[in-house]
């Protein structure tokens, strides 16, 4: 017996793969990506997750198809942010459904617990997931299926329902005493581990999509830096540190140009390809602003394959009159 579980490489996911689990039956953990969670270091921490309960880690990447289809016109509109979590999860389901015949599996699982969040968990919401993705029958919630109707695998007998939890609401007490109690190491903290549900980002991602039309390859900057937009519409994303500069400069496309400080260590940054002679000039400013420079001096700026020579300001204040409000 092998069943699928749809995997966030949260603490719900895996101890749902382990209830399973531990009844014999092979789990395979899906992780499917859109593009707005997972990173190189999530992916370690959900390998490390799958090799503590001995379970198989599968990944998909459905970006393409989730811009096109969900993200801008989702039947059952957004949570709080830019989060259509009702159709991206039947979304999820319906791909994992499609994939149980190629990967021989029985049943589809799940982490979602009855009530914990407010959009997507919710009674009426699990029901409307579970019709969008035709899984009604064959997708068990093991924390949560002694509140629901036994499906499929519990009345065929291939999962033992008194081996399974009846967990509803917020309160993670039980989840983190099972986490003890199994000898889990390293798992996450409750919290939102999709972007489109915080705020700051999502006020990005509107602010983007009025200038321009959102490709995979953008996703990537819009994760990083200080974001700003300038006078003649170009946009311009300066790192804050050194990771942010690392992501900055793998981000780049060529929807863009990379500025970066002459003989004086500075930020990386980002700027529109098509930024007109002013919104440059500005940019190389900005970004040598800050820089390690000092605001009388004069420093030499990159810009693509351009350089400039240009005087920082004064203080940092001028240049946050373009940030982007979050």
């Amino acid at each position: 017996m092998r069943a699928i579980a749809l995997f966030s490489g949260g603490l719900d996911s895996v101890l749902a793969c382990h209830l399973i689990k531990r009844q014999g039956i092979e789990v395979i953990a899906l992780n499917i990506d859109i593009g707005f969670g997972s990173t190189k270091s999530k992916l370690d921490h959900m390998r490390n997750m799958c090799e503590q309960i001995g379970v198989e880690l599968r990944t998909v990447d459905i970006r393409d198809q989730y811009l096109r289809e969900i993200l801008f016109n989702p039947r059952y509109g957004y949570g709080k942010n830019f989060n259509p979590c009702i159709d991206c999860h039947g979304n999820m389901f319906k791909i994992a459904r499609e994939l149980m015949e190629p990967w021989e599996a029985s049943f589809l699982i799940s982490g979602e617990v009855v009530g914990q969040r407010p959009m997507s968990q919710r009674r009426d919401a699990l029901d409307l997931v579970t019709g969008l993705s035709e899984t009604s029958d064959i997708l068990l919630r093991p924390l949560s299926a002694k509140v629901l109707p036994p499906t499929l695998p519990e009345r065929e007998g291939w999962v033992d329902r008194e081996q399974l939890l009846g967990i509803t609401g917020r309160n993670r007490e039980i989840q983190l005493k099972m986490a003890e109690e199994i000898g889990l190491r390293d798992f996450e903290k409750p919290g939102g581990g999709c972007l489109l549900t915080d705020e700051n980002f999502s006020k990005k991602l509107a602010e983007f999509v009025k200038y321009d039309t959102l490709e995979v390859e953008d996703i990537a900057l819009l994760k990083c830096g200080r974001h700003l937009r300038l006078p003649d519409g170009a946009k311009l994303v300066v790192g804050r540190h050194k990771e942010d500069n690392e992501m900055i400069r793998a981000a780049i496309t060529p929807k863009y140009l990379k500025i970066r400080l002459l003989e004086t260590p500075g930020p990386v940054a980002a700027l529109s390809a098509h930024a007109s002679e002013a919104d440059r000039e500005l940019a190389a400013r900005i970004t040598a602003t800050y820089g390690k420079t000092e605001p009388e001096k004069i420093y030499e700026v990159e810009i693509g394959d351009e350089r400039l020579e240009v005087r920082p300001f004064e203080s940092k204040t001028p240049c946050q009159a373009y940030f982007i409000k979050t």
